[in-house]
């Protein structure tokens, strides 16, 4: 792999890491990764082709059966989190940069991701080390009933572009912690921090064949990491349309999948909540890493009486944000991931004016030539939005803000629940009694009352309807890599008699 930025170049080897190994790709193709802030080539690493995949399977199927790690003790495997944690933080000023040259975010913004990722590793180390069989009383003496957790065996982990290690932290983590075996595929457009990630569990111990890498697109490995009888657990994060398609493949060798397909989230503001606390909360739930996160808060929906004041002091806001590259301290956003992605953006920025949304503020690229070589895009509010209108109805996965009003709390919680997906929601409101009514009324897997975006390891990550399926985080998370299975120890064996000798 060749590396622009050489002062990172430790945490880097080849690409693909099968079966303890660092290899080249059979094919010998290459993908430059690209800093969306200048289109400058980070780095060029190699892309799997699909026999690179199922020999990765292949080392993850005998790591797991015929290897020692998912019997290894508790403790052992806890340890081990422990150990790549501490790695994480000695190399996290490392890690953030290379963060940001993949992904455009900023400096600071990478910074909290590494952190998170630690305490993620921590989190799961704690959880696994406290867990134990849970004994059954079936009412009799001489049975002992136990239920067990044991992994479920190989995983695939596939990981979206926007958050690359922290998204695939969430998987990697209770994975290890429970004992699997995996096979990690970052998104093609950010692999980076991932490989970085697996250079230092490579570095902590992780014995040979419990952790493979294969970076590439989806359209060219999908098939050889989904559509197999080794995998006995599949968890992807990303967009509905390829979720859709995971699904039914797994389907066909009834393999468990866990999918989360991000969100269309609501942001409700009643009128006594008309304060610039607000106005901040808003705008940053939007506007964070330009609009890039799948919980953000892309939809306000806002009491009519303050929405004229309102829509106007976060356009003013809007129109301050700094935008720059992510490694200038400066910078408060970076660019969109990709020059394709920006123009995704343009063209739904287009399809909200044909609908007849009012632009308030945004719709453009910045006019600043410092930053005619990266991908930005101005911060862009759309008032006097409805249902009927797709800028509305559709994930964007950028920086646009929608408007709709209401003027009862029965129909703001209508508008919160009118959508196809439910991965988070926020609200907005000074009397404590509608706030606790609106938030259980909200079918969204969280929802934040008078805050927006935070998340803990602990507390389940997930979503309602189209978002998806089971959960990430907390003991929920760790769950989906484990089975559960009962056993049943009778201590004083007699015949059953059921059946005479006659």
């Amino acid at each position: 792999m060749k590396l622009q930025d050489e002062s990172i170049g430790d945490l880097f080897d080849t690409g693909l890491f099968i079966d303890g190994t660092w290899v080249r790709s059979s094919s010998g193709d290459t993908r430059d990764c690209l800093n969306p802030a200048d289109g400058s080539v980070v780095a060029t690493v190699d892309e799997a082709a699909p026999e690179d995949a199922t020999r990765a399977i292949a080392a993850a199927r005998g790591a797991f059966d015929e290897g020692t790690w998912p019997r290894t003790p508790v403790a052992e495997r806890t340890a081990l989190l422990a150990t790549i944690a501490d790695l994480l933080e000695r190399d996290k000023e490392k890690l953030a940069r290379i963060e940001t040259l993949d992904t455009g975010k900023t400096l600071a913004e990478s910074r909290i991701d590494i952190d998170d990722v630690v305490s993620v590793c921590r989190y799961y180390a704690r959880l696994a080390a406290i867990e134990s069989d849970r004994l059954v009383d079936v009412g009799r003496p001489d049975v002992i009933s136990r239920v067990v957790h044991e992994p479920i065996g190989v995983c695939v982990l596939i990981a979206p572009w926007n958050y690359p290690l922290l998204q695939i932290s969430w998987k990697i983590a209770p994975a290890l912690a429970a004992g699997c075996t995996m096979v990690v595929k970052p998104s093609e457009v950010t692999p980076l921090s991932t490989i970085a990630f697996v250079k230092l569990i490579e570095e902590a111990g992780v014995p040979r064949g419990v952790v493979n890498l294969v970076q590439g697109s989806g359209a060219v490995l999908g098939s050889a990491l989904t559509d197999t009888p080794d995998v006995d657990f599949i968890s992807f994060t990303g967009g509905l349309v390829t979720g859709r398609v995971i699904l039914e493949t797994a389907a066909k060798h009834v393999t468990k999948v866990a999918v989360e397909l991000g969100g269309k989230n609501p942001h409700i503001v009643f009128a006594d909540a008309d304060g610039d606390d607000s106005v901040d909360q808003v705008l940053t739930g939007v506007f964070l890493h330009s609009g890039q996160v799948c919980s953000a808060g892309t939809r306000l929906i806002i009491e009519d009486s303050i929405a004229d004041r309102f829509v106007a002091a976060l356009a003013a806001r809007a129109e301050k944000i700094r935008m720059g590259d992510g490694l200038d301290p400066a910078s408060r956003t970076g660019p969109l991931v990709s020059m394709a992605h920006r123009e995704k953006i343009e063209r739904y920025v287009a399809l909200g004016v044909s609908e007849g949304a009012e632009l308030v503020t945004g719709g453009s690229r910045p006019p600043n030539p410092e930053l005619e070589r990266g991908s930005f895009y101005l911060p862009t509010i759309f008032d006097r939005c409805d249902r009927n209108m797709r800028i509305v109805r559709e994930e964007t996965f950028g920086p646009i803000l929608t408007v709709e009003r209401f003027t009862t709390e029965a129909e703001a919680l209508r508008l919160g629940n009118d959508t196809e997906y439910g991965l988070a929601a926020g609200v907005r409101t000074a009397d404590g009694a509608r706030g606790e009514r609106m938030v259980r009324g909200l079918r969204h897997g969280t929802v934040w009352l008078n805050d927006f975006g935070y998340y803990t390891a602990a507390a389940e990550w997930g979503g309602y309807k189209r978002s998806g399926n089971g959960r990430e985080l907390g003991p929920a998370g760790l769950s989906e890599y484990q089975e559960i299975k009962h056993i049943w120890h009778n201590t004083a064996p007699t015949a059953a008699g059921w059946f005479d000798n006659d």
